[in-house]
């Protein structure tokens, strides 16, 4: 239910590429937050939430624009990969 596209970080604070993800994921919400809402989502948390959105492997990042996925990428994902990801999907 949000206006700007929004990019959700599932991860596990026991998953090592999640924690060296995190300070990128905030840079990227730093940079961007006039133009999507960037969230967290801790799979410990909330399994149902990634088992409803068949998250299988942490880190995943997925984009939604007016509730609906426009995708994902699962594993450690630098700055640049994730400026592109949201750029292809969005346009």
């Amino acid at each position: 239910q949000s206006e700007l596209p929004v990019l959700v970080d599932f991860s596990a604070p026991w998953c090592g590429p999640c924690q060296r993800q995190y300070p990128l994921v905030e840079k990227f919400a730093k940079d961007n937050g006039d133009k999507y809402k960037v969230c967290k989502v801790d799979i410990d948390d909330a399994p149902n939430v990634a088992a409803k959105l068949g998250i299988r492997g942490v880190p995943t990042l997925m984009l939604f624009n007016d509730g609906a996925s426009l995708g994902y990428k699962v594993g450690l994902t630098s700055l640049a990969e994730m400026n592109s990801f949201v750029l292809t999907k969005i346009g």
